[in-house]
């Protein structure tokens, strides 16, 4: 396969960035998207030039650092798929293609494909934890939890934090990043101590990094290669207008309101 590649290319968050046209040779259907990207990189160092840069780590669709856009979807074609885990056997001979790092003023770039996405690493340390007491481990079936529960929270655990559900958002929106990160913790009995302190937290948390708010278009439900579902934003929002109606209580009763 013979590829023509548009590349965004920017040296650091003050350069204002341009597309650059790459020529993807004798790629072969079986490779990832990836290492597509290392055999143009290989080309570009072999003559000199400065190689492409793009986050990865894991290359098994697991740590979330390999996302950016191609033909303006988020992690590309495929559904529930993550760039790494993109077989080229999804494009054609001759095909051209665009791609560009996640576009969200909570993002930045750093270089070329790859953005800061600590402001995700803030969201989860306002309030992603449990309190658990001190002590040997508790036997595995002292604390009951119902099946479907177990399983939601699993659902919403499986989120990686790759930022797709921002960068496909018009608004540039975390809800569904953060509604995940309340949810596998929230439907669990482990949870249920920060409960609403945590919702409150974690919203206030996503408001100060100015990602957008949520208007349910659903393009980040689509995108995520996790899938995870607007089921648990929807839960999230539940959670939210219930701590508040506990704060205002418990104010009321300390004499605050």
């Amino acid at each position: 396969m013979n590829l023509t590649l548009k590349v965004w290319r920017q040296k650091n968050a003050s350069d204002r960035g341009r597309f650059v046209t790459y020529a993807a040779k004798n790629i072969t259907p079986d490779m990832s998207f990836l290492e597509m990207l290392d055999v143009v990189n290989e080309e570009l160092i072999g003559r000199g030039a400065e190689p492409i840069a793009f986050e990865h780590d894991c290359r098994e669709g697991i740590c979330g650092s390999c996302g950016f856009v191609i033909d303006g979807v988020a992690h590309g074609p495929k559904r529930g798929t993550t760039v790494c885990q993109l077989h080229m056997r999804s494009f054609r001979d001759g095909d051209r293609l665009t791609i560009e790092p996640w576009r969200a003023r909570a993002f930045p770039v750093i270089k070329d494909l790859i953005v800061d996405r600590s402001a995700f690493d803030r969201i989860i340390q306002a309030g992603g934890f449990i309190s658990v007491p001190t002590g040997s481990a508790p036997d595995a079936n002292a604390i009951l939890v119902p099946k479907e529960d177990s399983d939601l929270a699993f659902d919403a655990a499986a989120c990686i934090g790759c930022g797709a559900c921002v960068a496909a958002c018009p608004n540039a929106s975390a809800m569904l990043f953060t509604a995940a990160k309340v949810s596998h913790l929230g439907l669990l009995p482990q949870g249920q101590p920060e409960r609403y302190d945590r919702v409150r937290k974690i919203v206030a948390a996503m408001d100060r990094e100015q990602f957008g708010s949520c208007t349910n278009v659903g393009e980040c439900e689509a995108v995520c290669p996790k899938e995870i579902r607007l089921f648990f934003i929807a839960r999230l929002n539940r959670d939210l207008i219930a701590a508040s109606f506990k704060r205002r209580k418990a104010l009321r009763r300390d004499g605050s309101l």
